[in-house]
Formats: structure tokens, C-alpha cells, sequence
């Protein structure tokens, strides 16, 4: 964060001049420890350097949430405190998802922020002009947040995509990078984005956000460790060296399941497929194990990260990380 954004934000020049010079320098010492746990790049999180839970042998945890469809945010506002716990290095929130219009107002930002958690605003560019995403991307930088995940979005179908001033997500990051000093994450895609002829094309699609300016990647959900290992030595072969976090989705219900294989590449692997069968009336007890055996995998093999797509919901994920924690 540019220091006068810090400084503007948190008052300081205010308190510089009411208190003695004591008194500044506790406050200010205060202020640097709030910084370095909360504002931080992509680049510094997943640097290795640093470990939101304090304790490197954690995994570096993060958490997605979207704008409530009811509009009452306080619900929302408990499932993050509770998720708070567990230090996550960073919360995305959703912009614009499937299509829609439905985003977190700056309001909703300012006051997310303020519960001490380090934002990553997704950005989509289909539905909106250069100048609006100018507006846009500038007006977060001015709220002290440091990283954005630029998408390109779904386009639905009163989008039409030649009157669109930017098509594909490496234009978006490399209009952000020219205008703002934010850090950027980008999507990727373990099994191949679902428009996307092959896995092959996929990766040089990904290349192109990375040469752009992007700082890490973020993982589409998956289930089959497999298929997550060898995305990772397909890009590190197509030269992409950036860190990469890794989806996890906990499974609430079948209809969430077939929901997401419906939009996704998303391969279910025949013991996940076997226990849907099994149980398909209890199946977020009966999934639970699944998908904790599969973070728990991919954390000894040193994943960049976990990034857990919530669907504002704290249990399981909370439930998954007491285990980790536990027997990590």
C-alpha cells in the first residue's frame, strides 16, 4: 500500500499532531503491525515468508465469499468473524458471478475491511467499459486494499461481445497494471476452462495473464489431487512460475455437486462418486472425510495455499481446518 493511502486512512497525520512524540511512536509501531498482518501484496503473502497463522507448518488459508442475494450483509458479516480465527492471509469477494450484476458495494467493502481482513476484490471486464473499470479499479486502490483477481466473466447471453472494450482477462491485467499499483491474481483452471479446446490451450491463455502482470493463481474447485499435480508441472514446463493456490469446495449437497459439474470441468473422483450414491441425503456428513484427506494431501505436498470458495458458510470450512490444525 502507497504510504499517504496508508497515512489518509488511519488518521495518523491527525495523531502526529495531538500526541507527544511517545505517544506516536506506540501508535505507530501499532499501525506497522496491522500493516504487515493485513495489507499485504500476493507476492508477500505467498512468498514463503510469511504464514497468516503464525506457524509455517500451516497451510496459508484463504477464503471466498459472495454479495448476499437477500442483501443483508450481517449474516455474512458472523460467518467472517468466525472464519477470522483461523488468520486467513486474504477473503475474495465476488463481482458480477455468472453473469449477473450482484457485487459488494464500496460501503460493504470499507466495512469488511475494517473487521481486520486483508481484500481481494474480483474484477470481471465483460460487462462494463474502460471507463467504468478505470473508475472502478482506482476507487478500491483509494480504499488501501492491495490485491484484485481479475476475470474475464461469464458472458451471458445479453452481452454481445463485440461491443465490449476488453474480451479476454490478460487484457484486464494489463489495463490494471497501467493503471494502479495493485496486485493482481488470475483464475486457473486444473482440468481446462469449459470453453477452452484443451488443457494445452488452456496453459498458453494462462501464460498470457501471467506475462501481463499477474502475482499468483487461483484454482478453479477440483476433487482429484491428480489432475491439480499435473496442471502444476504443465505450467512450470510452459514457463509459469508463480505461486499456485489451490480451490477446495466442501460438499453441502448434491445439488451443489451437480450444479458445479454442470459448469465446470470438474472430474469427481469414484470414491467421492461412490459416497454421493451412498448417502445423497446426508451427504455433507458423509463427504466431510473426502475432502479434509484431500487438503490434508495437499498440504504435505506443499501447495502455495488453500483457498476455500465458502458459499458463506463458516461450518465445514471451520470444521476441516480444526482437523488440519489438529493433525497437520
Amino acid at each position: 500500500m502507497r504510504i499517504d493511502t496508508y497515512i489518509n486512512l488511519y488518521g495518523l497525520r491527525k495523531v502526529e499532531k495531538d500526541c507527544t512524540s511517545l505517544h506516536f511512536f506506540v501508535y505507530l509501531m501499532g499501525l506497522c503491525s496491522l500493516w504487515y498482518n493485513f495489507f499485504m501484496e500476493l507476492s508477500e503473502i505467498y512468498s514463503g515468508a510469511f504464514s497468516g497463522t503464525g506457524n509455517r507448518n500451516c497451510p496459508k488459508v484463504s477464503f471466498e465469499v459472495y454479495p448476499p442475494k437477500n442483501s443483508n450483509i450481517s449474516n455474512l458479516f458472523e460467518e467472517l468473524r468466525i472464519l477470522k480465527k483461523y488468520n486467513p492471509v486474504l477473503v475474495s469477494l465476488t463481482y458480477g458471478a455468472n453473469g449477473g450484476l450482484n457485487r459488494f458495494s464500496t460501503e460493504d467493502l470499507k466495512s469488511i475491511r475494517d473487521l481486520d481482513l486483508n481484500l481481494m476484490p474480483h474484477f470481471t471486464c465483460v460487462s462494463m467499459l474502460k471507463s467504468e473499470i478505470e473508475k472502478y479499479i482506482v476507487s478500491i486502490e483509494n480504499l488501501g486494499i492491495e490485491n484484485i483477481l481479475a476475470l474475464r466473466g461469464d458472458i451471458s447471453d445479453y452481452i454481445d461481445i463485440n461491443d465490449i472494450d476488453f474480451k479476454h482477462a490478460n487484457e484486464l491485467v494489463d489495463f490494471i497494471v497501467s493503471k494502479t499499483t495493485l496486485s493482481i491474481g488470475v483464475a486457473g483452471y486444473p482440468e481446462g476452462h469449459i470453453e477452452s479446446m484443451s488443457l494445452e490451450d488452456d496453459i498458453k491463455y494462462l501464460k498470457q495473464k501471467v506475462d501481463a502482470g499477474a502475482s499468483a493463481i487461483f484454482t478453479q474447485l477440483f476433487y482429484d489431487n491428480n489432475k491439480f499435480y499435473d496442471y502444476i508441472e504443465r505450467i512450470k514446463k510452459a514457463g509459469i512460475n508463480l505461486p499456485v493456490i489451490a480451490g477446495i469446495m466442501p460438499v453441502r449437497s448434491v445439488e451443489q455437486i451437480n450444479k458445479m459439474t454442470s459448469l465446470a470441468r470438474i472430474t469427481l473422483p469414484n470414491k467421492l462418486k461412490n459416497i454421493i450414491e451412498k448417502y445423497p441425503d446426508d451427504i455433507k456428513n458423509a463427504a466431510f472425510d473426502f475432502v479434509l484427506e484431500q487438503c490434508q494431501e495437499l498440504i504435505n505436498n506443499k501447495v502455495d495455499g488453500l483457498h476455500f470458495y465458502t458459499l458463506n458458510h463458516s461450518d465445514l470450512v471451520s470444521k476441516i481446518l480444526d482437523n488440519i490444525y489438529i493433525g497437520g
